[in-house]
């Protein structure tokens, strides 16, 4: 669920002095690739998939929509541009699942096709001149059910009002500090911290080298935690 692993990365920045928010220490040198991890539910659905079951493409829909929506808004910065992002996707998923052999996971190979779908958005509107962001206690629609906010998606259900509240603005300076990062490094962070990708699947999704998604995401907690101390330091 996307408030356990954004949970997982606020609690992180409440310790500035470590080196890294989550994760432990990393060597630079070591660049040696993994091979794809497919879980049995994955491999079930890549078989069905393969069949041409179009319930099994619904379902890849259902499964991933909120990652692919949550990646497309955290670069487009606009919850009505993020949602045309993810149909986007989705459709060249389905178009182009026939070229999909198996170098990454599927869940990484979508990561992929969501990043490339958001910046290509995001270009064609930077040709237009447009500039704007959205606010980060603006309603977003996940699998178009149920608005909530950013800072939403850090309170748990059986939390204390206090509790709620605080998590709440946790989840507004982190929301605030990530649109504040320059994107390479933004990308990085949150698909390491938040969506739990190795180092090998980001330089897939992100088609860079192992060395570069590492440096990346050194530099990027280290953006993260400056500017949530900046902004706690003005509270």
């Amino acid at each position: 669920m996307l408030a356990d692993k954004e949970a997982v990365l606020v609690a992180g920045l409440e310790e500035f002095g470590r080196s890294e928010l989550v994760t432990p220490e990393f060597a630079l040198d070591d660049e040696s690739p993994r091979p794809a991890q497919v879980c049995p539910y994955e491999s079930s659905l890549i078989g069905r998939l393969k069949a041409g079951e179009m319930g099994a493409f619904d379902e890849l829909v259902e499964e991933y929509h909120s990652l692919v929506y949550a990646l497309a808004l955290r670069i487009l910065n606009d919850a009505e541009d993020a949602r045309d992002a993810t149909q986007e996707t989705f459709l060249k998923v389905y178009r182009h699942f026939v070229h999909f052999r198996g170098e990454a996971s599927l869940k990484t190979w979508i990561c992929r096709i969501a990043i490339n779908q958001a910046r290509s958005m995001e270009r064609w509107w930077r040709r237009r001149h447009r500039s704007e962001t959205a606010s980060l206690d603006s309603p977003l629609r996940l699998n178009g059910e149920t608005d909530h906010s950013p800072a939403d998606f850090l309170v748990s259900p059986a939390a204390t009002p206090e509790a709620e509240a605080l998590a709440r603005e946790r989840g507004r300076q982190v929301e605030y500090a990530l649109t504040l990062m320059k994107k390479d490094f933004r990308i990085a962070v949150i698909l390491r911290d938040i969506e739990g990708l190795s180092y090998e699947e980001i330089a897939y999704v992100t088609d860079i080298s192992v060395g570069t998604v590492k440096s990346r995401i050194a530099r990027g907690r280290e953006m993260l935690r400056e500017i949530v101390k900046k902004d706690l330091k003005r509270c």
